[in-house]
């Protein structure tokens, strides 16, 4: 898969921001995405440690799902260290790298990309979701497992698979928590790029028939621990280590924000 990548990664924050300022405008939010896309694809990280150094080892992974099946029909990974800081808000800066990397080792071209992170939901309205969309030019939507910016009523929030609650934030509708199970805590769901937030909650659901998480984050959230496991070991010298029931334990950060 081709992703060209028109600019420069910013070495400081100052850059950082400009550049975000600079492709804002770029992410469409308002198209209708795939109707019925049959490949989709997942991103995730991995970070050693606690993710918050300069110079961590981070992997990638992404994974292709086909909706007809849910079956995975390819599976990248990369490896990199960080070179931008930890900065709430500039985790796109420290993820995208490495993700552009993985990306471009598919042979497929995903209808849809859905990765963990943000895109409307974010304070400067650019996301890790809205960044990827525009490099790619894929629709792009963030499903994340915690909220960054914008707020929702719990009580409007129905119990049921399906119910949702805007996401607000300076009374705008930046996302949603999205029920995938009923009884369970949400997932909250923002647009990144070519894609509206009703047609991104919809996939979603599609594809999260049985677990919170939509198969897209579960297998990528997977596929990426194990990436980092195995080049872990291989740095030190030691046999890669087997999954136990599909799960590697290495430290992963938690509630990236943006």
């Amino acid at each position: 898969m081709r992703v060209d990548v028109p600019h420069a990664w910013p070495a400081d924050e100052a850059e950082a921001l400009a550049l975000q300022d600079r492709l804002r405008p770029l992410a469409d939010h308002r198209g209708p995405g795939p109707a019925a896309p049959r490949l989709v694809a997942g991103l995730d990280v991995a970070y050693a440690g606690d993710g918050r150094g300069t110079g961590d080892l981070v992997a990638a992974a992404v994974v292709v799902i086909d909706t007809a099946t849910l079956d995975v029909v390819e599976r990248a990974t990369a490896t990199a260290t960080t070179t931008f800081p930890y900065v709430p808000g500039l985790f796109a800066f420290r993820e995208l790298p490495v993700l552009v990397e993985a990306l471009r080792t598919l042979r497929a071209t995903p209808d849809l990309l859905l990765c963990d992170g943000h895109g409307l939901s974010h304070p400067r309205r650019f996301g890790l979701a809205c960044h990827l969309g525009v490099l790619t030019g894929l629709p792009t939507a963030g499903v994340a497992k915690t909220p960054f910016v914008g707020r929702y009523d719990p009580d409007a929030l129905a119990p049921e698979r399906g119910a949702y609650a805007d996401l607000l934030d300076g009374g705008e509708t930046v996302g949603r928590a999205l029920r995938t199970r009923t009884g369970v805590k949400p997932v909250y769901v923002s647009t990144g790029h070519g894609i509206d937030l009703a047609t991104a909650c919809a996939h979603t659901l599609t594809l999260a028939p049985a677990y919170r998480l939509p198969e897209t984050t579960r297998q990528s959230d997977r596929l990426s621990r194990v990436a980092l496991a195995s080049t872990t070991s291989e740095s030190l010298g030691r046999p890669r280590p087997r999954p136990r029931n599909g799960q590697v334990p290495v430290s992963r950060e938690r509630g990236r924000a943006g």
